[in-house]
């Protein structure tokens, strides 16, 4: 791996009000993907970033769109001063901020991906009612066990993302997501949290949405990354577009194995990462498993501009 960064994407869960709002005043190219946005989505997508409202931003299907937009113009900020990636990785939907950044899609395949992917599973946590919830203070394997346990034939609970040592988040019906909390607690874990989502995302539960994410990236094309790629599925880098679309289906219903994902960047002489979009999510989780990967956030034209003196 070169001196340059590493680019950290952040998925749903780090949405705010006002966010991209500095990215769209300080720089003419990032206004022109808002702009764009608002174009392909047929809404004022750059207005809900800025301006919520909070209830209506963090529905799925905005979200979604909205977090890779605001990734997406930070992209185009930072390359425009001279900072490029040397691997990129995304947390679940931050994924796809990873292809853009990497260039297997352009911006607005890459838009157009996300709007149906956030729809698609909006749409199957309405058809198949779900949970998910975050176990505090256990190992992934714990917590594996915690959920065999207590799944059965007809109520299943599932890891959806190992995020960090102690942090493992569960998905699946409501009523195996509660029993798995319960046995968690009586299993030593620290606390077990309900997450308030729209569906059991990372699970068998919202198979329906893999299967319109398969359709819908069959119909594009995508191209090899210019750095690497380290995909959700696999924590692996990938470099073959079949290989990265077949991992992009499997993802809607499989776990995003994090810890692994900043293991292997690690491995490869990873030392600096831009959490490049919204939030300090990934900063921290990444600290609790690898300390000596510095994360720098990158999400505000002021956090680029001071990262671009000293980042090359």
């Amino acid at each position: 791996m070169t001196n340059s960064p590493v680019f950290l994407f952040p998925g749903q869960g780090s949405q705010f009000v006002g966010m991209g709002k500095s990215l769209y005043d300080a720089e003419p190219k990032a206004r022109v993907l808002f702009e764009e946005a608002d174009a392909v989505l047929g809404r004022y997508l750059s207005r809900m970033c800025f301006e919520g409202p909070e209830e209506v931003l963090k529905e799925t299907e905005n979200t979604q769109p909205a977090l890779y937009l605001c990734s997406a113009a930070a992209v185009q900020i930072l390359k425009d001063r001279g900072v490029g990636p040397a691997a990129v990785a995304g947390h679940s939907l931050g994924e796809y901020s990873a292809l853009y950044a990497s260039g297997v899609v352009d911006f607005a395949t890459g838009l157009r991906l996300v709007i149906a992917r956030g729809r698609a599973m909006a749409e199957a946590g309405r058809q198949v009612p779900g949970a998910m919830a975050a176990v505090l203070g256990l190992d992934l394997e714990q917590v594996d066990s915690v959920c065999l346990q207590v799944s059965t034939d007809v109520s299943k609970v599932v890891v959806a993302n190992d995020n960090s040592p102690g942090q493992t988040v569960i998905s699946g019906h409501p009523d195996a997501v509660e029993r798995a909390c319960k046995l968690a607690l009586r299993d030593g874990a620290k606390r077990a949290l309900p997450l308030p989502v729209s569906g059991a995302f990372h699970s068998p539960l919202v198979q329906s949405a893999q299967e319109v994410m398969r359709a819908e990236i069959g119909q594009v094309q995508l191209r090899t990354p210019a750095c690497q790629l380290i995909q959700n599925v696999t924590a692996r880098s990938e470099a073959v577009p079949e290989s990265i679309a077949e991992n992009l289906v499997a993802q809607i219903t499989s776990r995003v194995r994090w810890v692994e994902i900043v293991r292997t960047m690690a491995a490869q002489g990873a030392t600096v990462a831009l959490e490049v979009g919204p939030g300090k999510v990934l900063a921290g989780l990444v600290k609790r498993i690898d300390k000596d990967i510095v994360v720098h956030p990158a999400g505000t034209a002021e956090e680029i501009s001071q990262l671009a003196a000293t980042i090359q």
